[in-house]
């Protein structure tokens, strides 16, 4: 790759040698990073090129508008950056062919238009930059849930400044410590997280010349089209490979069948996909996560569907749990039908009492209500396990600002400039100012008090640290959504707004805290400069942040009924599926409050011992490895995993588990122990040639045939996986034993 000719002090923030001497102590002891990531750097890359900033910025505004846009319609799409990063490449290259060597002149410095050859590390800021538009591979900022519910269910007003001052100070305010925290979960050798592999492996195959028969390119090209090439069977041609239920198909009059069998709406047991969008939609790719944490979750979701769920319903008809669907997400009443939730709200959007005491107590699925439990068993256990396993690390880097040891990437890293602390400091501090003011003068837009930010953001800052731990060993990321919803609830019932907004700051701050500090690992791992980071970090979450609320508020302002699927067309799709879960939880958790469900007024108050059972579980486990060191295994059991494992469930199904197991049981245990030359040169690319086929496919589907309601019918695209006869229509129909699927 070729030098840059004119560079600046911004392109190049490292000495001219850094490549280091190394030794066997300076590996990684981590296999996989071993297997993936080069022990080299080109401190000659020029990295801040206008290719960089054109494609990059493009890139980032087109995902934040496109992800927004499909995000109200009733069949929203997620536009990730591995779209971007591949469709990149080409436009890079012809950039540099094109581009004239012309010197420009910025702030008294020079640099040229075309510096060379597109390089790899422009490519990773590109990349980078359409992770901040892609919403970190979630979709738009999750705030514009908030500004939705109040202008489209709720029928409130609320002012664009205040609407965008909340998605900027949700999206950025994580960042400020999250930079901080750096030293304890980049830099250390352990802290490997495994989603960064995918992402380092397809840069070498689209980089790198092989001369293998089989290169990494080659393979990536040939398992792109593949995945493509497929997707049109499970996507639109054949729809029903997408969930095969075969013990439903054999006895599809039986009540109990569907029950057991169904992938959709059952224990799915035997279920199947032949759909990667299936296998990789709730859980990520199954080729990224260790075969440790692949094992936890394999346990806790056996543990969990085929041995509590079955007991607990069959055996104990545990809450009535017969009365109800045996896998659902919905809320009943005591009939077993759902509950009308906009029966209980009154014209000020709070709760109705009259109203709800006629209407009675709201009634979950068995599911769903030990779900709950097992969830606030996860959050608290994700505290105690870190503080066992790892406290003492921590203490160690807190005292030395180094861990025990450090690998070969950390020492190359080491010769650029670092970013500045105060960076941070100051980022924070103007996001909690801004955030602040924001509390204060536009309180009655956004109600929740000004100290409810700062009880959010203590809650998110406790545990970015432990979380990211998590995260960074096993590709697993406990949520905080539902501890955050439980304790606003708790605080003050009866207020909707307030508690979404507590929700946003406490548990989104923390999760864009993670997925800035994996980006960085990413950036570790592929040598870029730090301040090269950060910049383009910044940069694009600020303008990502402004594309998604002013798409949102065009789309609000000019779609007549959007979101008010009683009162649109029947054929729109305009119907905001997400937004209407958003406005569902803020009911339950804000107007209903938390204390009439789990709390000494609901019926699920037994669930809080979960509490006390993730607290003790990993002292558990901790004191059986003290006790017996050389059973190795006993280490390897995590239990925020384990307990998390159905965290995604729903909307996760069984069919998603399945699969996503299986494969991630080939790939990383048989394949890594038994093919490792395989494994080593094929195996994340293979993940990202998955992933990019089906969001190429997903997207030409959706733009050319999707969005023109253009469809085909046959059996092949019915649905096979449900249960007619397990319905409601009226309360009289309702025998116990006789799951509703609603």
């Amino acid at each position: 790759m070729a030098a840059t000719t004119t560079t600046t002090t911004l392109e190049m923030e490292a000495a001219p040698n850094t490549n280091l001497d190394e030794t066997d102590d300076d590996l990684s002891p981590i296999e996989e990073v071993r297997l993936t990531v080069l022990n080299e750097d080109d401190t000659s890359l020029p990295v801040w090129t206008f290719r960089m900033w054109t494609i990059g910025l493009f890139s980032c505004i087109l995902l934040s508008f496109l992800n927004t846009f499909f995000s109200f319609r009733t069949e929203p799409l997620v536009i990730t950056m591995i779209s971007v990063q591949v469709a990149s490449l080409p436009i890079g290259r012809f950039m540099a062919r094109t581009l004239p060597r012309t010197k420009v002149w910025v702030g008294g410095k020079s640099f040229s238009l075309n510096p060379g050859e597109f390089n790899i590390k422009e490519h990773v800021l590109i990349s980078i930059f359409a992770n901040a538009g892609a919403g970190f591979g979630s979709g738009p900022a999750y705030a514009v849930d908030i500004v939705t519910i109040i202008k489209a269910f709720y029928g409130r007003k609320i002012s664009f400044f205040a609407s965008w001052a909340l998605v900027i100070t949700t999206q950025v305010l994580g960042y400020g410590w999250a930079g901080i925290l750096r030293k304890y979960v980049v830099d250390p050798a352990a802290m490997w997280w495994p989603s960064s592999l995918v992402q380092v492996s397809l840069f070498r195959a689209l980089h790198e010349n092989d001369s293998n028969r089989m290169s990494r390119s080659k393979f990536f090209l040939i398992a792109l089209i593949c995945s493509f090439s497929w997707y049109v069977m499970p996507g639109y041609l054949f729809t029903t490979l997408s969930t095969i239920s075969w013990i439903c198909w054999l006895s599809p009059k039986s009540i109990t069948a569907q029950q057991i069998g169904s992938g959709f709406r059952g224990l799915g047991l035997g279920a199947v996909t032949l759909d990667w969008s299936v296998i990789a939609s709730y859980l990520g790719s199954p080729l990224i996560s260790p075969f440790f944490a692949i094992a936890n979750i394999a346990v806790g979701y056996i543990i969990t569907m085929y041995v509590i769920i079955p007991i607990a319903y069959w055996k104990l008809n545990l809450y009535n749990a017969s009365n109800f669907a045996i896998f659902s997400s919905h809320l009943f009443d005591s009939q077993g039908q759902i509950y009308d939730v906009k029966a209980i709200v009154n014209d000020k959007f709070e709760i109705d009492m009259p109203s709800y005491e006629k209407h009675g107590l709201i009634n979950l699925s068995v599911f769903f209500s030990l779900t709950y439990g097992i969830g606030f068993a996860a959050v608290i256990s994700t505290l105690t396990h870190v503080a066992l396993f790892h406290g003492r690390d921590i203490y160690k880097q807190y005292k030395s600002s180094h861990t025990g040891k450090i690998d070969i990437h950390t020492k190359l890293m080491r010769k650029y400039k670092d970013i500045p602390n105060w960076w941070f400091h100051s980022l924070l501090f103007l996001a909690m100012a801004l955030s602040l003011a924001l509390f204060i003068f536009l309180k009655k837009e956004v109600q929740m008090p000004w100290w409810g930010l700062i009880f959010a953001a203590g809650i998110a800052f406790v545990f970015t640290l432990p979380i990211s731990i998590i995260t960074a060993t096993t590709n697993v990321t406990p949520g905080l959504n539902v501890i955050t919803e439980y304790i606003m609830g708790l605080i003050l019932p009866g207020q909707p707004i307030t508690n979404v907004c507590f929700k946003t700051y406490g548990y989104i701050s923390m999760a864009q805290a993670i997925s800035f500090l994996s980006d960085f690992k990413l950036g570790h791992y592929m040598k870029i400069p730090p301040i090269s980071m950060f910049v383009v970090q910044c940069i694009g979450t600020i303008v990502a942040g402004t594309i998604n609320i002013g798409t949102a508020w065009w789309l609000l302002g000019s779609v007549e009924n959007i979101c008010n699927v009683e009162l649109l067309p029947s054929n729109s799709p305009w119907t905001c599926p997400n937004h209407g879960v958003f406005f569902t939880a803020s009911v339950i958790w804000g107007l209903v409050g938390p204390r009439r469900i789990f709390g000494s007024l609901g019926l699920y108050s037994a669930l809080n011992w979960f509490f006390l059972v993730g607290a003790l579980g990993p002292l558990l486990v901790w004191s059986l490895h003290k006790a017996f060191p050389k059973q190795k295994w006993i280490a390897y059991i995590n239990l925020p995993v384990l307990f998390g494992a159905t965290a995604v469930m729903p909307p996760a199904t069984t069919v998603n588990f399945n699969c996503w197991i299986v494969m991630g049981i080939v790939f990383n245990y048989f394949v890594f122990r038994y093919r490792k030359r395989w494994w080593q040169r094929y195996n994340y690319v293979l993940s990202a040639a998955l992933d990019a086929g089906l969001a190429f496919m997903g997207v030409l589907i959706y733009m050319c045939l999707t969005i023109n309601d253009i469809s085909i019918s046959w059996w092949g695209t019915e649905d096979y996986d449900h249960c007619p006869l397990a319905t409601c229509p009226t309360n009289k129909d309702i025998v116990l034993g006789h799951a509703c699927v609603l």
